[in-house]
């Protein structure tokens, strides 16, 4: 089956944590279920869950940390 994309739901930076200090909601390699937040996307400084529509395991983001991203872009991609 081919990979599968997590998208941004709107514009706006993309944080692969919920503070500077944190770890990351996920990384490379894991198991992602229908639901879990894979990052945050702010937008005029509210920011916003990324949710994974999908379950599998992540294979690679994208984008990278800080990135700015557009809506509908994709940020992650799964594996089965």
């Amino acid at each position: 089956m081919a990979d599968r994309a997590i998208k941004s739901p709107l514009p706006g930076t993309f944080y692969r944590r919920s503070a500077p200090d944190a770890d990351p909601f996920v990384s490379e390699g894991d198991q992602v279920e229908v639901g879990d937040v894979v990052g945050l996307v702010e937008i005029m400084k509210s920011f916003h869950e990324v949710k994974s529509e999908e379950s599998g395991v992540l294979a690679a983001f994208v984008v990278e940390n800080e990135d700015v991203v557009e809506a509908g872009q994709d940020i992650a991609t799964l594996q089965d």
